[in-house]
């Protein structure tokens, strides 16, 4: 059939368009190494979105080997001809993308892989790694001057990883702006017992091993993943507002313990649902190891792991990171106020609501103990450094920045703001200027005076 001169003109100008499309669309390219956090510049990656961690470790505490199967489920986010995971120390076998082997070097603590086929823009797939080796703990002077990470124990294993420690064993997107889902599956020797994150989906003995699986599913920052081995005395239920919860102490602890772990948990994590808005895991917790060289806790998300329980305070501290830190996480390190000053200031709250001190006294107690001369106040609370991320002013000032806002602002406006901070930002990220953002809004006052003055400035402030 004869196509007229109008619909050959038609048809060219259709081919010509299609084209552009086609000549359009970018050629696949590698993705970022990093996504460029000024702290750690290589942790996370560029090029894809982190969907779902699938687990399986196995570990051998008479030899410290740890042999790994990873699976992550992500989405491309833009056409990729290759992309990195971020893994230390461990030794790869294999990997595999979509069921098909790929081809993968090492640079530094960057795995580079190299699918058979390009991944276009928008396309889930699944990358599989088998791996295995001795991890060892990180130090420096980040974290305290303390070990932390993948930490031998007398028993097993202390595994607490803020902030860059996940990737000492397991590949992964290693920055808490690339949140996933997780299936975490522990094989340790009979009699020690796998703990992680979220719900216990189950567990049983076979051929001389202990086997667990967990399931963390609400989204979680990789920093926040454990798998703590170890011998331990667990107890669950529910606490009085009916959140599931277990709790894990190492019987060499369980009677040197000055503090009842289970009850303070319970109590502390039904007033903060009152305070910060719902409990936003599936169940609350607590794994408590004898752990000397950590010399510190963490809130792993719904198991916050302490090496020691030295007192209530540090456990009310860590259960308010779930809402502020594990729910909603920064976007960038700098932010970590936005979790330490929250998580002191609950301490004060703490005091306030069992009727010890006012929160106003905590803070004059606080801001009257410290001169002015102090090292203390040279520290920017908004950009403390990498070094000095956890300097006790991102703690203490930050904690100051947030009684002075609610003096500020009063108590109806102070008390609908972390709710609604915790709601907005739910399972997601944020940073300093969205709080300063929501707090104005909130409060219908102009804050940035007051941000200026406690956040964003050195020296001590006159009040």
């Amino acid at each position: 059939m004869a196509l007229s001169r109008s619909a050959r003109l038609g048809t060219l100008a259709t081919a010509a368009v299609s084209f552009l499309v086609i000549a359009a669309a970018p050629a696949p390219t590698h993705g970022a190494p990093g996504i460029g956090d000024p702290y750690f510049p290589d942790l996370g990656n560029g090029g894809f979105d982190a969907l779902h961690y699938d687990l399986s470790v196995a570990y051998a505490p008479d030899t410290g080997r740890l042999d790994g199967r990873t699976t992550l489920t992500a989405r491309a986010t833009q056409n990729l001809s290759s992309f990195d995971l971020d893994l230390q120390q461990l030794d790869v076998s294999g990997v595999e993308v979509d069921g098909r082997r790929a081809e993968f070097t090492r640079t530094g603590d960057e795995l580079v892989i190299t699918p058979r086929h390009s991944l276009a823009r928008g396309r889930h797939f699944r990358v599989t790694v088998t791996y295995g080796g001795v991890p060892q703990p990180l130090s420096g002077p980040i974290v305290f001057g303390s070990k932390y990470g993948w930490m031998k124990t007398a028993d097993g294993v202390f595994v607490a990883c803020e902030p860059n420690a996940a990737s000492t064993w397991f590949p992964s997107s290693d920055h808490p702006s690339d949140k996933a889902t997780y299936d975490i599956r522990i094989k340790a020797p009979a009699g020690l017992t796998g703990v992680s994150n979220g719900r216990l989906v189950s567990t049983y003995d076979k051929g001389g091993s202990t086997y667990t699986h967990w399931r963390e599913s609400k989204p979680m920052a990789t920093y926040l993943a454990t798998a703590t081995i170890g011998k331990f005395d667990v107890r669950t239920g529910r606490t009085p507002g009916g959140i599931p919860i277990y709790v894990a102490i190492d019987p060499v602890l369980k009677n040197s313990n000055k503090v009842d772990v289970y009850a303070v948990t319970a109590a502390a994590t039904d007033y903060w649902s009152k305070v910060f808005g719902p409990y936003p895991f599936e169940e609350t917790g607590a794994i408590v190891d004898d752990m000397p060289e950590a010399g510190f806790s963490l809130e792993v998300q719904s198991k916050p792991a302490y090496s020691a329980v030295r007192n209530e305070t540090t456990i009310v501290h860590e259960l308010a990171h779930q809402w502020f830190g594990d729910s909603v996480s920064v976007a960038r390190w700098k932010d970590i106020w936005l979790n330490e000053g929250f998580a002191t200031y609950a301490q004060w709250l703490w005091a306030e609501h069992q009727g010890a001190r006012s929160a106003h006294d905590s803070f004059l107690a606080d801001y009257n103990s410290v001169p002015a001369t102090s090292s203390f106040w040279k520290t920017e609370v908004a950009d403390p450094q990498r070094d000095t991320m956890f300097a006790s002013a991102v703690y203490d000032r930050g904690a100051m920045t947030l009684q002075m806002l609610r003096e500020r602002i009063g108590d109806k406006a102070f008390f609908t703001l972390l709710p609604a901070w915790t709601r907005l930002h739910r399972y997601g990220n944020a940073d300093t200027a969205d709080f300063i953002r929501l707090a104005e809004r909130v409060s219908g006052q102009q804050l940035g005076d007051l941000f200026d003055t406690w956040l964003f400035t050195t020296g001590k402030p006159a009040l």
